[in-house]
Formats: structure tokens, C-alpha cells, sequence
């Protein structure tokens, strides 16, 4: 749905050369014309006016009666070849201007024509005959242009029925009756000159030629070893006009039918392949040429100069040029430039050259609001196809509606004034501006909106711009009776802004506005920004500038602008015919197919078939950069993937609709999630609920964002919502699809400038809090209309409240309920009810047998009803109800059952709040708790229980079993045992806590009850031998690991550690551990914290990085102790009392603790060690790590030094 606009137009009538152009070509290379007449070949360039060079030489006949008809330029030769018509093959060398003739042919020729690559020429002579060379002209064929043959590719008949029994289509059976016409000759005004075609690989071109035989012209392909392939079928009123699309798929030419003239179109085999028909009547034009660009999008058909495109299989006139009638200003040549696929060269009678640019637009309008129709306007010939987006998608050729005009349509523009976007304004070839506004014709044309007739017509009171085609360009209206144009200036490298009176020092190729701020921006042709002041008495052009002041400009010249604010400051966009978008002098990106602006957005398509949707007012120009970098998240709102080739026609304004069209055509209608969000937060804000949930519902958005986009507005508002749904079903559908999930966080993330709204710390779970809201609400407000959604509310919470909604139940609400829960669950909720009449109402609704649930029923009315609960409950696995029906069924009866049920379910806590405390059952439920705790090693707990209901001889053996010794002896004494029975269970429980390690406690019992007095200091030496003789083990064995990964290192060539030598038991600096690096923390601390902190790395857990330090450091406090130990004062008391043995023995324990200890000093603190003073049997953790750290300088230093 695009159009072709023109961007520029030049004009050049400098050259004046002898007689009148008969043939002109473009160098690809420097984009000068070679121009060719019957007297000389002349280069000329079109954008300097000046003329390179000319050559007069005699090729051609003094008396002007020479006819070129070839000239093509040879980039590899640096020359250009040039066919007459006496046959003569000339070249003429761009650098010398000499020319040569490189062969001649007696019969003439008619044409030549040079392949796509330039390796081959094709000579059609006066003989009827095909020529066919190399590039250094040496000849490889040459055969009859006419052959009886059809070609390689001849069609095979395999005999399939005959022409009177086929199917015929929609002609009828009388096509089989049906007789061949006779091919009528060709028109009186043909040249009756062969044509000469190539497929743009050079692997196949066509011949054209008027055939001997009927005089009608037929069409025969080649191949390029110059063998026939194909012939075309007779076709009646087939013309001269030739030309092969680029790409391959067709071949062009004209065709007269009896009530029509059409372009027609054919495949290589010769069939005809589709049509178009022209705006002409049979006779009323004369078609001379027709020409492909070289991207076949654009097809020049020369009679006055048209241009067509195609689309969805449908041919669009675009572009009428009328040169008028003088013979002097009608064009003699006409060509593509073969680099750029949308310049046209024209050359007229009399040496005038015009160079046209046009680029694709497409002419949408241009509102902000609701009010915009988003209207897109695509000219065909005399007409306009408008399509309003905003009421529906019509796919072209087909439209909302048709503008027909008397006179072909060259450009398309709209009104920039807000409220007023839907009118609609063309130019015409004959320079008039035709207007069309909205009326009220029909009460259907209101309803759609569609726009009336033609509510007035004005003509452009310039005759100067009448005298040339497409004087006037980049038509703009900014007011009612206001436009803005282009034309050229009074010198080639100016344009004047007519209907401004403004003149501007440079060609314009764009000219764009803002509807926001009614800024009206303008592009150069070398990619110059100028803003044009046009609401003040006096209009003027300023430079473009920045914030900052500085001028702005693109890089290279755009194709395609807007205006849009980013950041708030105002900047011009660009489009670049290489898919280079620009802001200004920055590139945003190098692979977009096409851009629109749209409240605030900015959205691309792009080569890798994604379609981007960017918030303007959140991003900066770098932000914009690296978002269109990026490859996107998954949960990325701003991207989306859209089929290859994808181009944007609109955006429908304050909606979520993207028009975009394909490449073969067709329109798709896609809603982009950032348009969507952004549409949703707007409405949710304004609390438009019911608009934001029919969008979320249509498009499939997650509804639980109608929440989590502000949890504190939606419970205060929560009304609101109720009312404007005013849906059971809508509210329900809310209801189910509730979840757990913040939407806002993972699917729908919030924009970087948004405030985050927190949910409410209720403690609550999210889906509870929106059902209770929501039920307490319709609940006042219309429990009966919203019975149903109450009831929702009830299953959907977390944890379902079946039972609350089987209470009410009525016959439509069971059915209802049944949607949303299993009927089975729903049979076991019933049944919890104790309500057998809504049992059996529920069972009828499920699959189940009655055979099954009907004697399970009657069994339990005929039970008790406690028990009858009871039973219920035990089914359903509610044990703790259960548990609680049960004990109110009778004391004793069921009181064994009781005591069996809580056992199997571990109920003991809720049993003992159901009996009394004095009762026997209450007795039997704590032995029964004690006996399960102490299989589950809490021996303890379960003394105490024991001890509590009067059991102290089992709550004696629970304690003594758990070495709870201060409640042993207290049961023991409340039992009473004797005395010696007491003293023998305080040596049991002693000789438990020595092998616990309990030294302490073991030493106080044997104290004061077993009666042993010398035992405790015996008991406690015992325990200091026993730990220093295990703790000096353990050293052996760490220093001995410690030295074999020393050693292990060094036999690797391990890092050149300074305490490499250190490696032993008093450095772990080697091993990697995190202790070996300095805590720069730990250093901010107190003296205390920090000696505290440094104790805590010394771990006698295995395998700790201190370890030996550790060990050395409670080895020495061992020996600290025992040594302070007064044995002296209590041998003296033992001798006194007579209690010579145990003195004895305490000495001599004494004694050989001592010897052992000092035996093991050198062991445990070698005479290096002592002499480093780093550890000691004097030494502490503090000490230490002093001594480490003081140590650790120098070796630091003098790493630092080795370093440097």
C-alpha cells in the first residue's frame, strides 16, 4: 500500500547539440548520459550541466539521414558501442573520443543489444536474421530470426481426449466449437523493427518480430548459445513494445484488443501470463516502449510516461507525466538508471534532460486521537483506494472506499490539523488539488465513516510549474487553506517552498511534520536538516539545532522521515534506502524494512523479521541504540516476530493495532504487546476495567494483571470493577484464572520509569485476598445475582471452601459447581457435610454406581451420630475430626478404638486436650505418648510425661535412659529408693557421663551421692589423660599430612611462597584455606571482638586449615590446668581423715599425669618451634596469632620487593 513520491526532480537544458537525440545510455560507473544523434555521440552530466565530451566524427551521413539504433556503454572497454542503421559497429573510447568501426554488415541493422554481463551482442540485420558475438566482436552464430520450429522446449501432446470433450471453464461448451481467428497484421504506426530482450542472468533473451507470412509480430526466446526455446502463441494485436523483467518470471509487451489496450505478460515457453489493462481507449495512445527497473518493482510504460507497480495481482498506475504537445518538449528517450531502481532519465526532442528520484511512501493520516480513522490513501490512475484501519482491515486491491477523479493522481497528502487528519487531499497531473472531507450522504457511509464528495476543488495559479511534468512535489497540508510544496528553484542546486514564498539554498527531498508540536522539518539532498517557521508573518528556514545548540544533520540522505520526541527534546528520523535508521547524526540501526511514530512509540520492522515497539519518552538516543541491538528476552514486551518482509502501513491511533503488509500483498492485523500494555496500563489507571478486560480477553492477556498492576486501587475500587464487568461470567472467568504469580515480574515486566506498586503484606496469599474482596463485595451487594460468582470465589481459594459452598446448594448452582470441581471431590465435600439428601443429590450428578455408594449411605444412618461422624470422617481421612466425634461417642466404649486411632495417626497432642486430666484415658494417652517417644530417642519428654501421671519408676527409667541425671535423682528420692540403692544408680549415671564427657556432671554425682569424695579429682585427671593423649595423636597425624603436601609442592614447583619454609605445624598458609589471607574487616573490629574473632579460627574440627595450631593451643591449656590443680590441700585432708588408699591412688594418678605431660612437651613443641616463639605450652590463641602475623610482614615485604 505504498506510493511512489517523488523526492526530486533535475532539470537541464544547457546541452544543445547538433540535429535531435536518437538514443541515449547511463554509465553505471560515472551516471553521465551517452547521448547519440544523427550527427554525433555526446557524454554529458546531468547533475554539473556540463558537457564531457562530443564526438563528430563521420559514422553517421553528413545530410543527417543516419539512424542509431544501439548504444550501449562497455565499462570494461572504457568505450561505448554504437549500432547504425547501415550497418556499421562502431566504438567510440570515452578517454581518447576516437571512434572505430569494428564491423560492418551490408544488409544494416535494425538493432543490437548487449547481454546483462556484457560478454554477448545481439545483431538483428536487415535480412531477418540474429548476429550473435563475443565482446571482442568474433562471431559465434547467426540464424534466421523466422523458424518453422517452435523450439527445445516444445510442448508434448499425449493424446489425453480430444478439443470437444475437454473441460473449457467457464467459457462454456461452445468453446469447443469455437474456430481459431485469423492473426490480423499489425498496426499502420509500428516500426516493423525487431526487438531485442534479455533475461536479467543473460542466460535466455527474446526476439520480437513482425512474422512474413501474417504480418503479425511474434515473440521467440533463445538461449544464449543462440538456440530456439520457445514461440509464443499467435497473439492478436500484439505491439512492438518488449521488455523482460529483471527477475526472470516475465516478459512485458502491448497488445490491442478490440475494446481495450492492455499490457500483457509472458512466461519464457511463449503462453501469456496475466494482464492490466490501460487507462486508454483502443486507439486514443501509442504505446512506444515499455521499461523495467532494474529491482522489477516499477514498470515505465512510454506513451506519455506512466508508471506502474503491481501488488496482490494488481497493476497500480502510480505516476502520469504529460510532457505536453509541443514536439520539442516530448521525450525521445527514456531509461532506468541502472544503479538507482527508482531514477528515470528523459530526454526530450530538444536536448532537455530530466532526472527524476522517487522513493516509496506510504500516505497514512497523520492523527494523534480517537478521532483519526488511521485512514492509508493508494493512488491507481484517476483514482484514490482509501482504507480506514480503525473500522476495518479491507485487503488491496480492495478498499473502504474509492476517490474518483477526472484526471490521473501524482500525490496524496492529508491534513496535520488535529480533529480534521480524515480529509484528504490529491494533486493531480493537470494541477489541480482536489479535497475531500467527511460528510453525511447515507446513514451508511456515516456509520463507517466514510467520507463524502468532493467538497472543493483548487487550482494552483502557477503556470510556470504547469510547464513541466511533476513540477511540483512533497505537496504538504498543514491548515485548512494552507498547503506547502516543492518546486524547483531559481538555480538547479535550490528549491522554493511554494504557497510559502520561501526559497531554500539546497534541493529539498523531504518534508515532514509534527502533529504534537506543528513542527515542519525539512531534508537536503545531501542529508541537510532545516526547520521551516511558517505560523509567522514572515516564513523563513533555520537550521536544525539541539538542545545543546549544535546543528544536526543525517549522514547520507533519507528516503523516509519523522518527527518524534525522545527524552523530551525534539528529533527528526530517517530512513535510508540501505535500511539505515537515523536520529538525527546517530545511527539507531543498520537492518530496518520500515518505521512508524505513534503516540509516544516508535515501531521498526526489520531484515530479521522482528518487529520492535519502543517507548520514546523512557529511552534516550543511546538507550534506543542498544534496545534495537539487543536480541530481546523472553518475557521482552518490545519485541515480536513478524513474517520475512513484513513492512508497517499503520498504526491505529490509541489502539493496539499494527497493519502491516506483506510482500506478496496481503495485509495482517498483529497487536503488539508493548501497544497492548501501554493501552492496558492507560485504561487500568484511568480504571476503565471493563475496556482493559474485553482487551486482555480478546488478545489473550494473562487477566490477573487487572490486579497485580495495582493491588491497593483494585481493593479500594474493587466495585468499581464489579459494576462495570456487571458479568457473572466475565467475573468468573476473572475468578479462574487467578494464580499465586506477579504478573508485573514475570510476564508482563513493568517500564524502567513506572513506580512499582507492592502487594499488600497482609500475610495473606494474593488469590485469598481477591476472592474474600471480591465475595465480601457482591456479597453486599447482589448475593442473589451473584450467587455463582460467590461461589467461584469459595473453590478458588487455596485451600477450596467446598463445604460453605454445598451448604446453600440449589439445583443450578450444583450444576455450576460441577464445572469447577471434580464431581468425585465434590461427592467426598458432600459427604463431610453430614447431609445425606445433598449427598445423594451430588452422587446422582457423578459417574458412580449406586450399587457402590448406596449401602455405604444407609450403613451410616443407621449409626449413632456421633459415630456416624465419626465414621465420615475417618473415610474422608479427617482424623482429627474424626478423633474429636469419636470421643464424644462414650467415654469407655470406643475408648480402646480412640487409643488405636491415635496411634496409627500420631494424634497424641489433640487426644490429651480431649479427655480430662484425672481420668484413667487421660493416663493411658501419656504412657501411650511416652512409650512413642521414646522409640523416637526423646527418653526425656518422655520421663516427664511418665512423672507427670504418676509413673515414677517408668519415669526413672526414661531419665537414667537419657542421662538426664538431676531428674533421675529427684524421681529416685520422691519414690523413695534407700541409700544404697541411690549411691549405686549415681555411679551408673556417673560412669554414663564419663563416657559422655561429662566430667563435670560425673564428679558431682559421685561427690555427693555415691559418696565417693577422692573419685571426683580421680575422675577428672582420668579425663585430662584420656583428651591429652588423644589431642597429641591427632597432632601426629595432621603435622605428618602436612609435611607430605610440603613436599608434594615442592617436587611440583610449587609458587614461590615466602612461607614455604614455614609449612608445619605452625603455618597453614599453603593450603589454600580463606584464613591465609588477611581480613581487611576483621581489622575495624575492637580488641576484644578481634581476639574473639581470631580464637574462632582455631577448630579442632578435622580438617580445619588451623588445626594443629588448635590442637597445640588446647594441648597447652590441658597442661595450664592440671598444673594448677591443689591435690596437695586434699591429699592432707585425706590423710587426715584416714583415707590413706584413696590418697595413695590420687597421688600416684597424679604424678604419672604429670610425667606424661612433661614427656610430650618436645614433641609437641619442637625446639624450632619454641625458638620462633610463635607456640608454647605458655603460649595463647592471642599470642599466637601475634607471633603469625608479626612473621607475616617481612615475608609480605619481601615479596612486594621480589615483585617490584
Amino acid at each position: 500500500m505504498r506510493n511512489l513520491k517523488l523526492l526530486k526532480s533535475l532539470r537541464r537544458s544547457e546541452l544543445q547539440g547538433p540535429g535531435s537525440p536518437q538514443c541515449f545510455y547511463v554509465r553505471a560507473d560515472t551516471g553521465s548520459l551517452l547521448i547519440a544523434s544523427q550527427y554525433s555521440i555526446t557524454e554529458y552530466d546531468p547533475r554539473t550541466g556540463q558537457v564531457i565530451e562530443t564526438s563528430q566524427d563521420s559514422f553517421l551521413p553528413e545530410d543527417g539521414s543516419g539512424v542509431v539504433v544501439g548504444l550501449q556503454d562497455l565499462a570494461e572497454l572504457e568505450s561505448a558501442c554504437l549500432a547504425t542503421a547501415s550497418g556499421d559497429v562502431v566504438l567510440f573510447n570515452l578517454n581518447t573520443c576516437q571512434l572505430e568501426c569494428v564491423g560492418s554488415v551490408d544488409s544494416g541493422l535494425t538493432s543490437m543489444s548487449w547481454s546483462p554481463d556484457e560478454e554477448l551482442v545481439i545483431l538483428t540485420t536487415g535480412q531477418e536474421t540474429i548476429i550473435m558475438m563475443t565482446k571482442d566482436f568474433e562471431p559465434i552464430t547467426e540464424v534466421g530470426i523466422h523458424q518453422d520450429d517452435f523450439g527445445e522446449g516444445k510442448f508434448i501432446t499425449v493424446g489425453w481426449g480430444k478439443k470437444e470433450t475437454q473441460f473449457h471453464g467457464s467459457e462454456g461448451k461452445q468453446a469447443a466449437q469455437k474456430k481459431i481467428q485469423e492473426v490480423q497484421p499489425t498496426v499502420a504506426w509500428d516500426d516493423r523493427r525487431p526487438r531485442v530482450t534479455w533475461r536479467g542472468d543473460g542466460q535466455l533473451f527474446a526476439v520480437s518480430a513482425i512474422c512474413p507470412q501474417t504480418g503479425a509480430r511474434k515473440v521467440r526466446v533463445w538461449n544464449r548459445e543462440g538456440v530456439l526455446q520457445a514461440t509464443s502463441e499467435p497473439i492478436n494485436g500484439l505491439e512492438q513494445a518488449l521488455c523482460w523483467k529483471p527477475s526472470g518470471s516475465l516478459i512485458a509487451s502491448t497488445q490491442r484488443h478490440p475494446n481495450k489496450h492492455s499490457v500483457v505478460f509472458m512466461e519464457k515457453n511463449g503462453l501469456l501470463h496475466g494482464d492490466f489493462t490501460l487507462p486508454f481507449s483502443k486507439d486514443q495512445a501509442k504505446v512506444k516502449e515499455l521499461l523495467w527497473n532494474s529491482d522489477s518493482t516499477v514498470l515505465a510504460v512510454w506513451l506519455e510516461d506512466m508508471l506502474w507497480t503491481v501488488g496482490n495481482y494488481h497493476w497500480y498506475l502510480k505516476q502520469s507525466l504529460d510532457f505536453g504537445r509541443d514536439p520539442q518538449k516530448a521525450p525521445v528517450c527514456v531509461c532506468w538508471d541502472p544503479e538507482r531502481p527508482l531514477q528515470l532519465h528523459v530526454v526530450s526532442r530538444s536536448w532537455t534532460s530530466i532526472t527524476y528520484d522517487w522513493g516509496w511512501m506510504t500516505e497514512r493520516s497523520p492523527g494523534l486521537d480517537a478521532t483519526d480513522n488511521a485512514n492509508v490513501a493508494v493512488i491507481d490512475g484517476e483514482k484514490i483506494l482509501v482504507t480506514s484501519f480503525r473500522q476495518c482491515v479491507v485487503p488491496p486491491p480492495m478498499s473502504s472506499f474509492e476517490l474518483q477523479l477526472t484526471s490521473p493522481v501524482n500525490q496524496v497528502t492529508f491534513l496535520c490539523r488535529p480533529q480534521g487528519t480524515n480529509q484528504v487531499a490529491a494533486f493531480t497531473a493537470n494541477g489541480q488539488i482536489s479535497i475531500y472531507s467527511q460528510g453525511r450522504l447515507t446513514k451508511l457511509a456515516e456509520c463507517f465513516g466514510l467520507p463524502s464528495k468532493m467538497s472543493g476543488i483548487y487550482l494552483i495559479i502557477l503556470a510556470a510549474l504547469l510547464d513541466d511534468p511533476l513540477a511540483l512535489r512533497q505537496l504538504l497540508w498543514l491548515e485548512d487553506e494552507l498547503f506547502v510544496g516543492v518546486s524547483s528553484g531559481l538555480l538547479p542546486t535550490s528549491s522554493t517552498l511554494q504557497m510559502a514564498a520561501v526559497e531554500v539554498d539546497g534541493v529539498v527531498v523531504s518534508v515532514v511534520h509534527c502533529s504534537q508540536t506543528g513542527t515542519v522539518a525539512l531534508q537536503l539532498e545531501d542529508g541537510q536538516i532545516r526547520k521551516l517557521v511558517w505560523d509567522c508573518p514572515e516564513p523563513s528556514v533555520e537550521d536544525w539545532r539541539d538542545s545543546s545548540g549544535c546543528r544536526i544533520n543525517f549522514p547520507v540522505p533519507c528516503i523516509q522521515t519523522a518527527l518524534c520526541s525522545i527524552s523530551g527534546e525534539e528529533c527528526l528520523l530517517g530512513l535510508t534506502d540501505r535500511s539505515h535508521l537515523y536520529a538525527g547524526d546517530t545511527e539507531l540501526a543498520s537492518n530496518v524494512c520500515s518505521f512508524a511514530v505513534c503516540n509516544d512509540f516508535l515501531l521498526i520492522t526489520t531484515h530479521s523479521h522482528t518487529c520492535r515497539c519502543l517507548h520514546l519518552g523512557t529511552l534516550t538516543v543511546k538507550g534506543l541504540q542498544a534496545a534495537l541491538a539487543s536480541d530481546g528476552s523472553q518475557n521482552d514486551e518490545t519485541l515480536r516476530r513478524v513474517e520475512r518482509g513484513s513492512r508497517i502501513v499503520t498504526v491505529v491511533p490509541q489502539d493496539t493495532r499494527v497493519i502491516l503488509q506483506m510482500p506478496r500483498g496481503n495485509l495482517e492485523t498483529v497487536h503488539h504487546r508493548a501497544l497492548v500494555l501501554a493501552q492496558l496500563r492507560t485504561w487500568l489507571d484511568s480504571l476503565r476495567f471493563r475496556d482493559a478486560f474485553e482487551c486482555m480477553r480478546r488478545l489473550r492477556i494473562n487477566l490477573n494483571l487487572i490486579y497485580d498492576h495495582s493491588p491497593k486501587v483494585f481493593l479500594e475500587k474493587i466495585q468499581t470493577f464489579i459494576t462495570q464487568l456487571n458479568s457473572i461470567n466475565q467475573i468468573n472467568l476473572f475468578l479462574t484464572e487467578l494464580k499465586e504469580e506477579d504478573t508485573t515480574s514475570s510476564m508482563y515486566p513493568r517500564p524502567e520509569s513506572s513506580s512499582i506498586q507492592h502487594q499488600p503484606s497482609s500475610g495473606q496469599k494474593k488469590v485469598d485476598v481477591v476472592c474474600d474482596a471480591l465475595r465480601n463485595a457482591m456479597e453486599s451487594m447482589d448475593p442473589n445475582k451473584f450467587c455463582l460468582s460467590i461461589l467461584t470465589a469459595h473453590v478458588k481459594k487455596t485451600v477450596p471452601e467446598l463445604e460453605i459452598c454445598l451448604i446453600p446448594l440449589a439445583e443450578e448452582a450444583l450444576k455450576y459447581l460441577l464445572f469447577l470441581v471434580n464431581v468425585n471431590d465434590l461427592y467426598e465435600h458432600s459427604l463431610g457435610t453430614y447431609d445425606f439428601d445433598l449427598v445423594l443429590m451430588v452422587a446422582e450428578k457423578s459417574q458412580k454406581d449406586p450399587k457402590e455408594y448406596l449401602p455405604f449411605l444407609n450403613m451410616l444412618k443407621s449409626l449413632e451420630p456421633n459415630y456416624q461422624r465419626y465414621t465420615i470422617d475417618k473415610h474422608l481421612k479427617r482424623y482429627k475430626k474424626a478423633l474429636l466425634h469419636l470421643s464424644k461417642c462414650g467415654q469407655s466404649e470406643h475408648f480402646g478404638e480412640a487409643l488405636q486411632l491415635v496411634k496409627e495417626q500420631k494424634l497424641y497432642s489433640e487426644a490429651l486436650k480431649l479427655y480430662a486430666t484425672d481420668s484413667v484415658h487421660y493416663k493411658a494417652l501419656n504412657c501411650a505418648y511416652a512409650e512413642h517417644l521414646v522409640e523416637h530417642q526423646q527418653a526425656e519428654q518422655a520421663g516427664l510425661l511418665l512423672w507427670r501421671c504418676g509413673e515414677p519408676v517408668r519415669a526413672l527409667q526414661a531419665f537414667a535412659g537419657s542421662s538426664s541425671w538431676r531428674n533421675a535423682i529427684c524421681v529416685a528420692q520422691q519414690i523413695p529408693l534407700p541409700p544404697d540403692q541411690l549411691a549405686l544408680l549415681a555411679r551408673d549415671l556417673a560412669e554414663k557421663l564419663t563416657e559422655q564427657r561429662r566430667y563435670a556432671d560425673a564428679a558431682l554425682l559421685l561427690d555427693q551421692y555415691a559418696k565417693v569424695r577422692s573419685s571426683a579429682a580421680t575422675v577428672f585427671l582420668e579425663a585430662q589423660v584420656a583428651t591429652f593423649t588423644r589431642h597429641r595423636t591427632r597432632l601426629a597425624v595432621v603435622r605428618e599430612q602436612k609435611e607430605k603436601a610440603k613436599l608434594d609442592m615442592l617436587d611440583e614447583d610449587g609458587p614461590d611462597c615466602p612461607d614455604a619454609e614455614l609449612y608445619s605445624e605452625a603455618s597453614s598458609v599453603m593450603t589454600g584455606s580463606k584464613y591465609s589471607q588477611s581480613n581487611s574487616r576483621i581489622s575495624s573490629r575492637s580488641s576484644k571482638n578481634r581476639r574473639k574473632a581470631e580464637r574462632k579460627k582455631l577448630s579442632l574440627k578435622e580438617g580445619s586449615p588451623m588445626e594443629d595450631r588448635a590442637l597445640m593451643y588446647a594441648l597447652g591449656e590441658m597442661i595450664t590446668s592440671v598444673d594448677k590443680m591443689r591435690v596437695h590441700n586434699l591429699l592432707k585432708a585425706l590423710v587426715l581423715f584416714q583415707f590413706d588408699k584413696q590418697a595413695a591412688k590420687l597421688q600416684l594418678s597424679y604424678e604419672e599425669a604429670l610425667q606424661m605431660m612433661e614427656a610430650a612437651v618436645p614433641e609437641v613443641w619442637p625446639e624450632s618451634l619454641q625458638n620462633s616463639q610463635l607456640t608454647g605450652p605458655n603460649s595463647t590463641a592471642n599470642s599466637i596469632m601475634a607471633s603469625y602475623q608479626q612473621q607475616q610482614r617481612p615475608a609480605a615485604s619481601q615479596q612486594g620487593q621480589y615483585n617490584v
